[in-house]
């Protein structure tokens, strides 16, 4: 199962305007591994490769550690829960320092 701060490729199917769809990198938030391996879900935010300059997406590079090809920034707004059989592949994780700053973010979006 997936942990947190790993990043994987995600089918998020068809969506709704302004959402993630199709087949892209998500960023795995959650749950905190005292949910289970039997949990059904995992909470990610999708990545994309369009630089918008907003302060909610978290730039992260294309690296051998990250496993991306390009590089992408997450959308910490898009937050959802996703049942896990769409997680497709594991491409890899991020730093601690990204890390942090998604932290930071979705924090203030939770206003925690």
């Amino acid at each position: 199962m997936a942990s947190v701060d790993e990043l994987w490729s995600v089918d998020f199917g068809e969506s709704h305007p302004g959402e993630p769809a199709l087949v892209r990198p998500a960023l795995v938030l959650g749950p905190p591994d005292y949910f289970g391996s039997g949990f059904p879900l995992v909470i990610v935010a999708p990545l994309t490769t369009t630089e918008r300059s907003l302060s909610l997406h978290v730039e992260v590079q294309a690296t051998a550690q990250t496993g991306l090809r390009q590089t992408s920034f997450v959308q910490c707004e898009l937050i959802r829960s996703i049942n896990g059989t769409r997680l497709l592949e594991r491409l890899g994780t991020i730093d601690l320092d990204t890390a942090r700053t998604v932290d930071q973010i979705v924090r203030v979006l939770l206003n925690h």
